[in-house]
């Protein structure tokens, strides 16, 4: 059953049962590419997940598991947050892991290459960066709407007979079946052992977690359907998986990637969101409508320059509140393209310089050693970039030029020459 024909069938339930419930089914369905499993046919015993819905007598458990393998989220990342908040406001139980067990190995899907291994001290800095850019998003504050769960609490406990029971619930043909393994068997391109045990830890946290429903990219329904297969192993009912789409990035050809180029993201400052939202091709435009807002998609403005201007104010009010989001729509209209951002010249610094230096003497921070501190606490970002290190140095101005530098939340200038 495709989505269409699963959302009139939601419907026609819902109305019977409750007008308050198929309000809630509009929202829980919005943007959805793929529900599994679904019924064969109208006749068919199977369990549905509108079914479930409408039949269960507490929240579901919705999961959402985030890997921290970096330590920015982009507009793309956000899409099944929001869905988790969807569930969360029809009164369901978000389930948001954080993969810091998973993370160390990294999810190989969609990668040609194996992927670097992480430090537990990077994940657990990466993952608190993750949660403080999740805020506007989800409700953090009512008791019993969200649980945030860190998967080393059951993954790093698993003795060698565990994990034997595991890998006998797959074959290598199985895990070859999954589409990046495919690819680099068939390139020849390495793959390690460790990577098979991926799929199966992504699967085990669903046991762990009781989840009856999983949300997820397009990409991710190998990984959602292999925790089906082993919470039906561990005697549990298994979960259902919504797929959600990857978002094309401002570029309108690509998925939207930081390494691309094409992406915004979540952390920037909100003039420089406005800027790269107002530029989003026309035929990218209900898609973010429909994905990054909750507006009704049959009441927007039909003038595409018009909707360009609404989806920027729209996004940036989310993160950051009307008011900057007015002060960036003013900024934009007044010739500031990258909205009001302060700037600071480069001209006296001498190269090379340190960028605790650099916070002091841009008037960021009252001293270099608070510079020095705020790097260490992880405050500080270069266009988004977090920067760690309390020795960074650049050699040029050159490397600096045209880039926003950035303390908290609230603290930003453009460096000029």
């Amino acid at each position: 059953m495709n989505i269409t024909n699963l959302t009139s069938k939601v419907q026609s339930i819902a109305n019977i049962e409750s007008p308050s419930m198929a309000q809630n089914f509009a929202w829980l369905r919005r943007g959805v590419v793929e529900v599994f499993p679904q019924p064969i046919d109208a006749n068919s015993e199977s369990e549905s997940l509108e079914k479930r819905l409408l039949t269960t007598n507490q929240p579901l458990r919705v999961k959402l598991g985030i890997d921290p393998t970096g330590a920015d989220i982009h507009l793309g990342h956000s899409i099944p947050v929001r869905k988790l908040r969807a569930f969360q406001d029809a009164g369901h139980t978000a389930v948001l892991i954080i993969g810091d067990f998973t993370a160390r190995i990294g999810d190989p899907t969609g990668k040609s290459d194996v992927r670097r291994q992480l430090t537990e001290a990077e994940v657990a800095q990466n993952a608190q960066s993750y949660l403080d850019q999740m805020r506007p998003i989800l409700d953090f504050d009512t008791p019993g709407r969200l649980e945030v769960r860190y998967n080393s609490e059951w993954l790093s406990q698993l003795n060698l007979g565990k994990i034997l029971e595991l890998l006998s619930t797959m074959t290598v043909g199985q895990m070859l079946a999954k589409e990046g393994f495919a690819e680099r068997y068939k390139k020849e391109n390495p793959i390690f052992l460790h990577e098979f045990l991926y799929p199966l830890m992504q699967g085990f946290d669903s046991v762990a977690v009781e989840a009856d429903v999983e949300l997820g990219g397009t990409d991710q329904k190998f990984n959602i359907a292999v925790g089906r297969d082993l919470q039906r192993h561990f005697g549990l009912k298994p979960q259902f998986g919504m797929l959600l789409p990857i978002l094309i990035g401002t570029d309108g050809e690509q998925k939207m990637s930081k390494s691309l180029g094409n992406y915004v993201g979540l952390a920037e400052h909100p003039g420089q969101k406005y800027q790269k939202l107002q530029g989003v091709p026309d035929k990218l435009l209900e898609q973010y409508f429909e994905l990054l807002t909750d507006l009704p998609l049959d009441k927007l403005p039909e003038n595409p320059r018009d909707r360009q201007t609404l989806l920027a104010w729209e996004v940036v009010k989310q993160y950051h509140g009307e008011t900057a989001a007015n002060e960036a729509k003013e900024a934009a209209k007044t010739g500031g393209k990258e909205g009001a951002v302060p700037e600071f010249s480069l001209a006296g610094v001498q190269h090379p310089a340190k960028l605790a230096y650099i916070l002091n003497v841009s008037g960021l921070c009252k001293s270099t050693g608070e510079g020095k501190r705020k790097i260490q606490e992880g405050g500080v970002r270069l266009d988004g970039d977090r920067i760690t290190d309390v020795d960074t140095t650049f050699a040029a101005s050159t490397e600096l030029e045209g880039k926003v530098l950035q303390v908290g939340k609230n603290k930003f200038v453009r460096l000029v020459k």
